[in-house]
């Protein structure tokens, strides 16, 4: 035996290395896949568990009479696991917050211009042989920027914020709806009004969610709020795909009712063939931006996200200290 705490991580190891990390040399790391099959076992004489927040869900049975203290997240959100099974094994679960805020909030500006100045729709063209016709069009179109326009923030906790900072930098003016955040817990630098959903969405010309999955934002945005939109507004899902009604989102931007809209999550991931989105086609597939879950990565991210990550697995199975950033 070295001596050491043992760790299951399921991630590859190559995940880390790739971006200058190098897990802790004091612990005994096993990397595994999630559908091992000597995972179970594994972990009985584990202490800590390290996995991504995306991915299939984890059986609470897994850590029923082994010896995991921790379950880390590499990043923020905790959906894989079920919160009472894992409260009454005694299991605490522990996430990396604000890690991504800076990645989230470039992409959320990006993908904004992208659809505002329709970059992706031009290099489409262009490469159709429509240059001198489309520049037209766009020219007659009066692109915005973001300067001068109203972003809605559903949402209003770090990462928000942070979106918030990035869109008030470009010279955008911010409401934003969240039931638990007072006007007056906002930094007066954001000059952020609070709206409720239905007006902060009459109201944005482009809205950004923020928002976790849980019962009470399951398809928040359905039909009657996409309807509230202005018909040149651009909606922004970065959050989880269950926020937003799949199908009535499809069927908005199909009926011209909707200027634009960036999706990064998806109900089921990777989204089916099925999927509403996937069928969108002609121009409103133009003004729909889609990405495979990555807005809140990149080299900068992953790497201070796994820093802390470890750091938080050593701190409670080498130090015997509580976990920072425990979820439940």
């Amino acid at each position: 035996m070295s001596g050491k705490a043992r760790v299951v991580c399921l991630r590859p190891e190559e995940d880390f290395l790739k971006i200058g990390v190098t897990p802790p040399e004091s612990l005994s790391i096993v990397y595994l896949a999630p559908d091992a099959p000597e995972l179970a076992e594994t972990l009985r004489a584990a202490e800590a568990v390290v996995i991504p927040a995306v991915g299939p869900a984890l059986d609470a049975a897994l850590f029923d009479g082994s010896a995991v203290k921790l379950v880390q997240v590499t990043g923020a959100g905790v959906d894989r696991l079920d919160k009472p099974a894992m409260e009454t094994l005694g299991v605490a679960v522990a996430n990396v917050a604000g890690g991504s805020n800076s990645a989230l909030a470039d992409y959320c500006v990006a993908a904004a211009l992208n659809l505002l100045r329709r970059m992706s729709w031009a290099s489409s063209e262009i490469r159709n042989g429509n240059y001198a016709t489309f520049r037209a069009a766009m020219i007659a179109a009066s692109l915005r920027g973001l300067e001068g326009l109203t972003v809605g923030i559903v949402g209003f906790g770090n990462i928000g914020r942070s979106v918030a900072q990035a869109f008030k930098s470009m010279g955008s003016e911010i409401v934003y709806f969240d039931p638990l955040v007072e006007e007056s817990a906002v930094p007066t630098e954001l000059g952020a009004r609070r709206l409720e959903l239905d007006d902060l969405l009459a109201a944005a010309d482009v809205v950004s969610l923020h928002v976790p999955l849980i019962p009470a934002t399951e398809n928040l945005i359905g039909e009657a709020e996409l309807a509230h939109m202005k018909p040149d507004a651009v909606l922004i899902n970065a959050a989880r795909g269950g926020i937003v009604d799949e199908a009535a989102l499809a069927a908005q931007l199909t009926s011209g009712a909707l200027g634009g809209a960036a999706v990064d999550v998806y109900s089921t991931e990777p989204p089916e063939m099925s999927n509403p989105l996937l069928s969108v086609t002609g121009e409103a597939a133009d003004r729909l931006l889609l990405t495979p879950h990555i807005a809140g990565i990149t080299r900068q991210s992953w790497a201070g996200l796994f820093e802390a990550a470890w750091a938080n697995v050593v701190r409670v199975v080498n130090d015997g200290e509580a976990p920072l950033n425990r979820v439940y």
